[in-house]
């Protein structure tokens, strides 16, 4: 199950080949952390480089909004608008609470919506500053968590998405500027859909998971999976079966599972409810101390988290400290340092890499990259 996993999310032998080919396998990729979403796309296609991924964003193929659990995702960007119709109801009614809270109404919201929509007339893109700016001066206070809510609601709305960054800047363009042919599908439709792309790219796995994946009831998670009837199937019995889509099943070509270098916030771990299929047991603390919701980037290997990893970015290198789980072989060392050098060529770098100890005899191994021989 873990190799088919692996597969499906396109960390072992698969077709993909774009940066595009790859959010739309995957349905939507967790993107409020921009670094950490750029590698997911560029760990599954082969190839791709920072600047090429960058390039996705500016020219429209993929953009960042709040489709889903008021979380900022990565989608292609002719899937935003039905995906926000099909998955925001929920966020917008509940976001009623939040309004209070701040001292917003509904009218506040919808009035910065306007405000932004004119500032952004004619293919502008404004930072956050600027977008701040504009609903300020419209009349309405952006202090505290109050800009952050506003700018997110004109988003969920589809008035607004996020644009390609502007240095370390995030930026703010209009949906329909920044996508004039978008793709249409009904809520019903929608629905269909995303359920399939879903189980495509997770499975095998529960309607469980898929509810919190995307924010739906599991009454409405349970309608979808039915009326993909043909295209997913159960893989086993029981009051919480798992289920995989048609034709996702084949064994991974070389019948090994690869060592990849994930970015924190990455789908192998955020894409499921229950990870415990991934995750050793006791061992979800090291990935997300204390439940805080920052994700850690993990080093994975046939289909488990074996160790995490951060990075200092210096002058041409790009220093990683690998912190282990247990004690890892020469082999795995090896292996491990074939994945970061990967990541190190996606960025234009040189790398450097340091294992941690996992006990007191000292550092595990230190120095240049090795190659990954068996």
């Amino acid at each position: 199950m873990r190799a088919e996993r692996l597969r499906n999310l396109l960390l072992a032998d698969h077709g993909a080949t774009s940066p595009l080919e790859v959010v739309e396998w995957l349905g939507a990729i967790q993107a409020q952390d921009v670094a950490s979403a750029m590698w997911s796309i560029g760990v599954r296609s082969p190839g791709s480089t920072e600047t090429s991924i960058a390039s996705a964003f500016e020219d429209g193929q993929i953009l960042r909004t709040w489709p889903m659990r008021g979380t900022i995702h990565a989608v292609p960007g002719i899937d935003a608008a039905w995906m926000l119709e099909t998955t925001g109801a929920r966020a917008l009614d509940a976001s009623a609470g939040r309004r209070r809270q701040l001292g917003l109404t509904v009218a506040d919201a919808e009035h910065a919506a306007t405000a932004l929509s004119a500032a952004l007339t004619g293919g502008r893109r404004l930072t956050r500053a600027e977008a701040l700016a504009a609903i300020n001066d419209a009349g309405i206070e952006t202090t505290g968590q109050r800009g952050y809510h506003l700018l997110w609601y004109s988003a969920q709305i589809g008035v607004t998405c996020i644009g390609p960054q502007l240095g370390s800047q995030q930026t703010f363009v209009l949906l329909d500027d920044w996508v004039p042919s978008p793709r249409q599908l009904t809520r019903a439709e929608g629905l269909i859909e995303l359920a399939f792309r879903y189980f495509r790219s997770h499975g095998p796995t529960t309607i469980r998971d898929f509810a919190g994946w995307t924010g739906l009831t599991l009454t409405e998670s349970r309608a979808a999976v039915a009326a993909n009837d043909g295209r997913l199937v159960a893989v086993d019995a029981g009051p919480e079966p798992r289920w995989r889509a048609i034709g996702t099943d084949g064994a991974i070509g070389s019948g090994t599972a690869p060592l990849v270098a994930l970015p924190g916030f990455d789908e192998f771990i955020l894409g499921y409810k229950d990870r415990s299929l991934h995750v050793p047991d006791g061992m979800l603390d090291r990935i997300v101390p204390g439940g805080n919701g920052v994700f850690r980037a993990t080093l994975v290997q046939h289909g488990v988290v074996i160790a995490t990893w951060r990075r200092t970015l210096r002058a041409g290198r790009v220093d990683i400290t690998v912190e282990p789980f247990t004690d890892l072989t020469s082999a795995t060392q090896r292996a491990a340092t074939s994945a970061l050098e990967r990541y190190a060529t996606y960025l234009d770098r040189e790398l450097t890499v340091t294992f941690s100890p996992t006990s007191p005899n000292g550092p595990l191994w230190r120095g240049k990259p090795v190659p990954n021989q068996p």
